[in-house]
């Protein structure tokens, strides 16, 4: 019976030793390779101290070299920890203090990264997954599991409110229940491709990790040539024979409309899945037209729950408006309620979305305050005391018992199917000493679900450091992306003299959201690009 993660690998090994595992731009590896390579660096972590519960930062962009480095984490017992190789420094650092990350393993490319992030964080020893001493290694089986069930797998850093990331622990029934799931809903089975873009420390990437390897399909990794232009896509899915693709909709947007897919066909693409964020009716529309012949799957579920509701999409069902979350997965509740505490029952009823089940994460890591407001008790009540999740998000029950999205409850938007916190954002800003207020706003943006504006006043008076004529929109760029990944630095920056406040005093955030509705105010500035 598998109940972790790594013996998903050890089964697909021993019956399909020789199918592909994973295909990237550095080749291909079969399940025996990848068994035995991250064998090698399970025992080489061992030999470097990493006991089980221990966390084993991953600095490798996605590729056969991150996966061995994934399994091998989890076959020495550990947790993995994804970093986002793009991502600035001081982000990076915070990370690796805050999970008390033992060892971070690098490739060759990431290896100065890596050295220099060690010398950011007393203690942490650095891993090159190429070094000789990790090939010196046996490739035989390990003796005994050194975890069970319940013990974390991973931990996804997310943006937090308070302006520092917070860390989701997924344990390996955790991920497992989703894992099962996907793989059936999916169809997968060895003669599939399974390409998911989502980079590891992005939650799409559980599927193509490990639902892939649960049937002993092949993991195929985009390259990062192809990945922002669309035509690119669309040739790679053609040659590489991809049968499942899973990602934001924002991607799939992009190849709708410039991808030339009718010239492609793509027949060997049978699934089609998309989470993360709202798929525009029209842009779904669009692709089913311009590929009729696969499965179109909604599902949904922030990183605390896995997937927790799914919904296939009927031929002609994007014409119908926004598609459905759907309903619950398997071994999964979910329930809505309203804003007097009643359940949602009736269509048209409106309410927040909870999940209860396995698949739920233990928690934040080392917040439990933080986890104790969205893990509890059911607000419904009831004789069960199993815990439930508090989504934030907003849905109405539809006739057919599918659930529809309405939107957020607080201030976490998606941009390029990421979730970001708009206090995250704003709390970087607060740390210009020239910058005396900011609010930040998200624009929506079919293509990648929000853009962010940043509305900000300088620093003027007696004693403040700077001033709005010292302070220049690239001033205020360059500082965000000293502290924020590429996606959550404002894309409009709209310098003002003071913000607009209510009667209460509060920032006038309703007033400036509907400002975006109007022409940008004298003395805004726009990003030209990235």
């Amino acid at each position: 019976m598998v109940y972790l993660l790594q013996q998903l690998l050890t089964e697909a090994a021993a019956r399909q030793p020789g199918r592909p595992a994973v295909a990237s731009a550095g080749g291909t590896l079969s399940y025996r390779e990848l068994d035995q390579l991250s064998n090698k660096m399970a025992r080489f972590l061992l030999r470097l101290g990493v006991a089980p519960g221990d966390r084993v930062a991953v600095l490798i962009p996605k590729s056969a070299a991150s996966v061995v480095a994934v399994y091998g984490a989890l076959k020495a017992g550990a947790c993995y920890v994804p970093l986002d190789t793009k991502a600035p420094a001081e982000r990076l650092g915070y990370v690796l203090r805050d999970s008390g990350a033992a060892v971070i393993v690098a490739d060759e490319a990431t290896a100065g990264q890596a050295a220099a992030l060690a010398g950011r964080v007393p203690g942490l020893r650095v891993l090159v997954a190429s070094a000789p001493e990790v090939a010196a290694e046996p490739d035989g089986p390990l003796a005994g599991e050194r975890a069970i069930e319940t013990d974390l797998a991973y931990i996804l850093y997310t943006s937090g409110s308070t302006g520092t990331p917070k860390g989701v622990m997924i344990s390996h029934r955790n991920s497992l229940t989703f894992v099962e799931w996907a793989a059936a809903a999916a169809g997968l089975s060895e003669q599939d491709r399974v390409c998911s873009p989502a980079p590891l420390h992005f939650d799409l990437s559980v599927f193509d990790v490990f639902a892939a390897c649960r049937a002993a399909a092949c993991m195929c990794v985009l390259p990062d040539g192809a990945a922002t232009f669309p035509v690119s896509i669309a040739k790679w899915l053609d040659a590489e024979r991809i049968s499942v693709w899973y990602s934001v909709p924002s991607v799939l947007t992009l190849l709708a409309s410039y991808g030339g897919l009718r010239r492609f066909g793509l027949p060997g693409l049978r699934v089609v899945i998309f989470a993360g964020e709202v798929f525009p009716p029209k842009h779904l529309a669009r692709l089913m037209e311009e590929l009729p012949h696969p499965r179109y799957l909604n599902w949904y579920g922030p990183t605390e729950t896995n997937v927790c509701t799914a919904f296939e999409v009927p031929a002609g069902g994007a014409d119908a408006g926004p598609v459905p979350i759907g309903k619950a997965i398997a071994n999964t509740e979910v329930f809505a309620v309203t804003s007097d505490g009643g359940r949602v029952s009736a269509p048209g009823e409106e309410g927040e979305l909870y999940v209860r089940g396995p698949s739920l994460m233990c928690g934040y890591w080392r917040q439990p305050a933080k986890t104790s407001q969205v893990l509890g008790p059911s607000p419904l009540g009831g004789p069960r005391e199993e815990v439930v999740y508090r989504t934030g998000d907003l849905v109405t029950l539809e006739p057919d018992g599918n659930y529809a999205y309405l939107g957020r409850l607080d201030s976490m938007v998606k941009v390029r199917g990421y979730r970001v916190e708009l206090g995250e954002v704003e709390a970087a800003l607060y740390r210009h000493p020239a910058i005396r207020e900011a609010a930040v706003l998200p624009v929506p943006d079919e293509l990648l679900g929000s853009r962010l504006r940043a509305v900000i006043t300088a620093a003027t008076g007696e004693g403040e450091a700077g001033g709005a004529a010292d302070l220049t929109r690239e001033d205020v760029l360059d500082h965000c992306r000293q502290w924020l990944p590429g996606y959550m630095v404002p894309d409009v920056i709209d310098f003002r003299e003071a913000l607009p406040r209510t009667s209460t005093g509060k920032v006038d955030r309703a007033g400036l959201a509907a400002e975006q509705h109007e022409p940008e105010p004298a003395g805004a500035s726009r990003r030209t690009g990235d």
